[in-house]
């Protein structure tokens, strides 16, 4: 399915599990905030997962560089999604505190040339 909210494409998969429209509203809600964050994610997955007593939340985000993962287990599935979404939210943060750490920091161009050109040897005559 596709979020309605974000320009993201947001796609759903529930394994023993109901996308309540409370679920459906959080995860498109952060993800759009992510997506600001990103500067224009590509599309993301969301798959929700139910065994037994245990709630799982995977959320794979592409990017035009990169696929950010993230997986969370609990008891509740409100607080599952969540958290793996605050995980995506940290993950996208250190990339572009990383990215920011490279370019401040960049090596200095160097004045000297590389590879030393020599004149050709003057024609006698």
């Amino acid at each position: 399915m596709i979020g309605s909210n974000t320009g993201l494409n947001i796609e759903y998969t529930a394994r023993w599990t109901n996308i309540t429209p409370k679920i459906r509203k959080l995860a498109e809600t952060e993800l759009g905030r992510i997506d600001q964050m990103v500067g224009g994610a590509v599309s993301a997955h969301v798959i929700l997962t139910e065994d037994k007593y245990r709630q799982i939340a995977e959320v794979t985000l592409k990017t035009a560089m990169e696929t950010l993962v993230a997986e969370c287990e609990g008891t509740d599935m409100l607080t599952v999604l969540h958290d793996a979404l605050k995980k995506i939210e940290q993950q996208v943060i250190r990339r572009k505190e990383r990215k920011m750490t490279v370019e401040r920091h960049a090596k200095p161009a160097s004045s000297e040339p590389l590879i030393e050109v020599l004149s050709p040897p003057a024609a006698a005559s």
